[in-house]
């Protein structure tokens, strides 16, 4: 029983972690949390269960065909929801206006998709049981995801841009950065990360428009966690988060999920407001 609370919480927190990664991704050269991340992850999952299961488009042809759905979806998340906002960041209009947006993206998905959960397919079918493809897939892509992305901002001229940038946006735009088109690129790859979690976290989510608020939210409590900007606090954060919810369902039921991870993200802001893994920054006023 112990072994199989961990294995889903392991594998619920990996989701989580993705989606806060995605968080993090967004922030780097815009120093805006885009509430559409939840979103990604919705979108990832229904137009990957559309290509799949309902347009039977074979694994090879529907899996890049959902990811550039959630691509699509960043770079229209920055025209749209963002970059009318930058020049106000400090009012933090972007919290309306990313809401506002993922409040339409999710209604237009309930048009089209329905308001019913439906399966997701499986995709490789290995494993069973408690080793079943449902749960491990999502554990192996968040860890290839997060390696992948560290070497991106370490060992790439296009990576370094972006933590310059996020460093120092004014010193990054005197040296030539293109910042515009860096913090576009940034939210399309956002959108990748994002359409990539709800994709293989499909099976333990189901294709449903409504995990996308869920998404929002459960995947803003690892970054709250583990420190904005750090992509290991996001994992150590969703592991914690998933782990706790199922302990919690099995504990005291699935009513009170909410409410135990609710109350984990408040104790977190009172007591480490910067994260585990975040720095206070100072700021003139």
């Amino acid at each position: 029983m112990i072994l199989s609370i961990l294995i889903a919480g392991v594998a619920i927190g990996s989701i989580y972690a993705m989606i806060g990664i995605c968080y993090n991704i967004m922030y780097s050269t815009s120093k805006v949390l885009s509430f559409t991340s939840g979103q990604l992850g919705m979108i990832g999952a229904v137009f990957g269960a559309w290509f799949i299961g309902d347009l039977q488009w074979p694994i090879w042809l529907g899996f890049p065909a959902a990811m550039l759905v959630g691509i699509a979806f960043g770079f229209i998340t920055e025209l749209i929801a963002v970059r009318p906002v930058l020049k106000n960041i400090e009012q933090h209009f972007y919290v309306l206006s990313t809401l506002a947006f993922a409040l339409m993206v999710q209604t237009a998905a309930a048009i089209w998709w329905g308001t019913e959960p439906r399966p997701f397919p499986t995709l490789i079918g290995l494993g069973a049981g408690a080793l079943a493809e449902k749960y491990w897939l999502p554990v192996v892509v968040c860890l290839l995801t997060m390696v992948t992305i560290d070497l991106f901002y370490r060992k790439t001229l296009w990576g370094r841009a972006f933590t310059a940038i996020s460093e120092d946006p004014g010193a990054a735009l005197a040296l030539g950065i293109p910042e515009r088109r860096m913090r576009v690129i940034s939210y399309g790859l956002a959108g990748f990360v994002g359409a990539l979690a709800g994709f293989v976290g499909g099976q333990l989510l189901f294709a449903f428009f409504a995990i996308g608020a869920l998404l929002t939210f459960y995947g803003f409590i690892p970054i709250a966690i583990g420190g904005i900007g750090s992509n290991r606090g996001a994992l150590v954060g969703g592991l914690a988060v998933g782990i706790l919810q199922q302990v919690a369902n099995y504990l005291v039921g699935g009513v009170f999920v909410g409410v135990v991870t609710f109350a984990l993200f408040i104790a977190v802001l009172v007591l480490v407001p910067q994260g585990l893994f975040g720095s206070s920054v100072a700021r003139r006023v």
